[in-house]
């Protein structure tokens, strides 16, 4: 087996199109380069420069490299002169940018990445949502016109479900697209050559996309809670001066007593419970909290010690009217004070704000 991995690292080594997937890292890598690679204009300046290089006057090889290596020198340090916060990873960029270029075929390779793979990444990642919300909110509307409070807890599952489908799918429909343009592209080169290149784009694609849904993820779920209170004319407060608890709330409601109830909208708790767990009693009162809700949509990560031991700590928690853990808990007489049907939320908001 590592003999197998040897061979196919050293044939992978050999192809000089392997460096379409390294380039497109350093290109996009923030940390350690600065991720010029989200400045596409610039980028495509820098390729316009090159090809008139590459493609330019009978020159020998070795020429045309160095002249290569010379406007990409001069273009990025005239680009960058003014910005100290880069000027070091900049350096560094290029440092190892020029390891990596050892003849003009890795500059053909390096335009190629920028033009065809780089830049309609750029591009595709614009037209894809940055959340959930356009593919939810009218649907969701028209569940509460009809339904009213029975409609929360199918509300609250679809606004995750179908978000998270209408954003897959708008990814599905970028790669396909973008794929094909590619492909055609590189239609002269060796299938192992074009396969380097596809691979590489769809790599680099994917783990820019991974990166859009977790933005995605923790803002989902929250947007929802804005959406409720904005439907059902519920009044939210600021956040307590100075409450820095290990606790993510999305919202605050104020109870006739002039006591905060802190609202949280999550898929899980997962490991987060722990720090939810750090909100005890005495930072509770001395900011004035009543509970902390959570509405929850995956529970089955919700064990009964969980919530035991969350409950104790004036945690409530929402789930699904058709959840297990729902009729479970509810039947338990250490936990069914601790959990609630998701259709009775907006109904015990309005019941503490008296309204």
């Amino acid at each position: 087996m590592l003999q197998k991995h040897r061979a196919i690292s050293e044939e992978m080594n050999q192809n000089p199109w392997e460096n379409a997937y390294w380039f497109a890292r350093m290109l996009i890598n923030g940390d350690k380069y600065g991720a010029i690679g989200r400045q596409s204009k610039f980028l495509t300046e820098v390729c316009i420069a090159l090809q008139q290089i590459v493609e330019g006057p009978a020159q020998s090889k070795d020429i045309k490299f160095e002249l290569s290596k010379n406007i990409i020198q001069n273009l990025f340090e005239k680009r960058f002169s003014r910005k100290t916060a880069k000027t070091e990873r900049i350096k560094l960029f290029l440092e190892d940018l020029f390891v990596k270029l050892k003849d003009i075929c890795d500059i053909k390779v390096f335009i190629l990445t920028v033009q065809n793979i780089l830049i309609p990444i750029n591009v595709a990642l614009e037209s894809i949502p940055n959340d959930d919300k356009i593919y939810t909110e009218e649907v969701a509307k028209a569940y509460l016109d009809r339904l009213g409070n029975d409609a929360l807890s199918t509300v609250v599952q679809l606004w995750d479900n179908a978000g998270v489908i209408g954003c897959l799918n708008a990814e599905r429909g970028c790669i396909v697209q973008g794929f094909a343009h590619l492909r055609q592209s590189i239609r002269h080169m060796s299938e192992h050559e074009s396969d380097t290149v596809l691979t590489a784009y769809v790599q680099e694609f994917e783990r820019r996309l991974g990166q859009k849904r977790k933005g995605r993820a923790g803002g989902s779920l929250e947007d929802v809670t804005s959406f409720l209170f904005k439907y059902f004319n519920i009044k939210a407060e600021n956040k307590p001066d100075h409450f820095q608890a290990d606790i993510e709330i999305d919202k605050w409601i104020l109870r006739r007593d002039k006591w905060l109830i802190g609202i949280s909208c999550k898929r899980t708790l997962r490991e987060r419970w722990k720090q939810v767990s750090s909100a005890h009693h005495d930072v509770l009162n001395k900011f004035k909290i009543w509970q902390v809700w959570h509405l929850i949509t995956y529970d089955e990560d919700l064990s009964d010690d969980k919530l035991t031991l969350l409950g104790i700590q004036r945690h409530v928690f929402y789930l699904p009217d058709n959840s297990r853990r729902l009729e479970s808990a509810r039947n338990h007489l250490g936990m069914k004070d601790y959990v609630r049907p998701m259709s009775q939320f907006i109904h015990d908001i309005k019941k503490e704000q008296g309204t």
